[in-house]
Formats: structure tokens, C-alpha cells, sequence
């Protein structure tokens, strides 16, 4: 579904990712693990149009999407649930979700409400629709930015930290969403902190350091591997 091919990125003169390679089958979770600065969030930020790299390839379902604009790239079925949730604390629920649908609002009224889908993974989103949501709670924050993602139907789901700043009951309850929305059909490209929930979540997984990918296998594979372990898991 998704290649990527020695892409490089800067942000003025500081060179953000070198050379990385990485690829995403139909269907796969895909894990994005690191420390912070490592280069995450850029990487997400290059597939989704934000950050323009200066050199290498972005290949999504056969053609290069390297110069393509956010909208368009949501419009093929690309989505980003972003870090920090990125909510738009004044607008109801319900007008954060249609948001996230208005790039792909001619084909959806032809499929699904896409309102139902996400009201059934999120019933909370459905009770709490004339809400501001900039008075939900952060795990109310975290599912709306999810759900938000989800109104345009995406085949390729890009989520940046969607733990970062839960209790653990929430994390939990994230991560199973996180799996029920994969089992549903779509791929995701899962960046996470939590190294040891995203590996068990996933089947494959990347290791970022400094911009460049140090590392790469099978999750149930990095996640007994003793520099992993040492660097992201602690030593339980």
C-alpha cells in the first residue's frame, strides 16, 4: 500500500530524516517507534503533504504521492489523527467530525454515514455531539481526533501518539479501538512512545534514531531483542 524510498526532509538547515526506507502492506498495523526528535512525527508529517521532502520517493497503492496536497492525499484515502489532538476546542463534537469528511464529502454520501461507524466505536462522541470540544476530557479529546480521521473513510490510517497523555485504563481502551478499526479494513501506521503497547499491537515495526532507521522486524521479534529492550521497554 504504502513505499517509501531513501527519503530525506529538512526543516531549514537541520536534515530531519536521512534516506529512510519503509513500507506498509494492505491490512498491516505498522509500528513507528523512537525517542522524541527522532524523527516520527516528520515521517508521518511527509506522507501526509505537510513537510515536502527534499529527495527520494512516496509511493501510495502504485503512484508517487511526493508532491501531492494534504487534501488531495485525504481525498485518495489517506488519513492523520495528528499529536496532541489538534481539536478545535470551540466547535461542537459534531462539527469537528463533519471536519474531517469535507474532502471526501461527494463520495461519502453514496456509502455509509460515516457518523454511524464512528458513533459506534466512540459512543461517547455520540452522547457528548453538541459538546465543545475543548471541554472533553483528553480521552474524549483522543477518540474525537480518531473519529475525526475516520469521517473520510480512510484505507491508510496515520496515527501520531495516540496515547500521549492518558491514564492507563484509557491507553487500554485506545488501543483496542486502535485494533477494532484495523479489523474493520484499515491499514495503520501506528507512532507511539509507548514502545511496548505498540509493538504488541502491531506485526512489524521501525526503529527511528536521529532521522535514520536503526532498526527494523517482526514486532514479537524487537520486542525480545536486548537493545529494544534496554532503549524503549526498561528491563522487566
Amino acid at each position: 500500500m504504502l513505499k517509501i524510498t531513501a527519503l530525506n526532509a529538512y526543516y531549514d538547515n537541520i536534515h530531519a530524516l536521512k534516506n529512510i526506507d519503509l513500507e506498509i502492506q494492505e491490512g498491516e498495523i505498522v509500528s513507528l517507534i523512537g525517542s522524541n526528535g527522532a524523527g516520527k512525527t516528520s515521517t508521518l508529517s511527509c506522507i501526509m503533504g505537510l513537510l515536502r521532502a527534499q529527495s527520494g520517493s512516496i509511493i501510495y497503492k502504485g503512484r508517487d504521492i511526493s508532491a501531492s496536497s494534504p487534501d488531495k492525499l485525504v481525498g485518495e484515502g489517506i488519513s492523520l489523527s495528528p499529536e496532541g489532538r489538534e481539536v478545535f476546542p470551540g466547535l461542537t463534537v459534531e462539527e469537528n467530525l463533519r471536519l474531517g469528511m469535507y474532502s471526501r464529502r461527494d463520495r461519502l454520501h453514496k456509502s455509509r454515514d460515516p457518523f454511524s461507524r464512528v458513533h459506534e466505536l466512540f459512543p461517547r462522541l455520540k452522547e457528548r455531539k453538541a459538546q465543545a470540544a475543548g471541554t472533553l476530557s483528553g480521552g474524549e479529546q483522543q477518540m474525537l481526533a480518531i473519529g475525526r480521521a475516520l469521517m473520510s473513510d480512510p484505507q491508510l490510517l496515520l496515527l501520531d501518539e495516540p496515547s500521549m497523555g492518558l491514564a492507563p485504563n484509557l491507553v487500554l481502551l485506545i488501543f483496542e479501538l486502535i485494533k477494532e478499526i484495523n479489523r474493520q479494513g484499515v491499514t495503520i501506521l501506528l507512532v507511539e512512545q509507548n514502545a511496548n503497547m505498540a509493538l504488541r499491537l502491531s506485526g512489524r515495526a521501525y526503529v527511528l534514531e536521529t532521522g535514520r532507521i536503526a532498526l527494523s522486524g517482526a514486532s514479537k521479534d524487537l520486542l525480545t531483542d536486548d537493545a529494544i529492550r534496554k532503549a524503549y521497554l526498561g528491563n522487566h
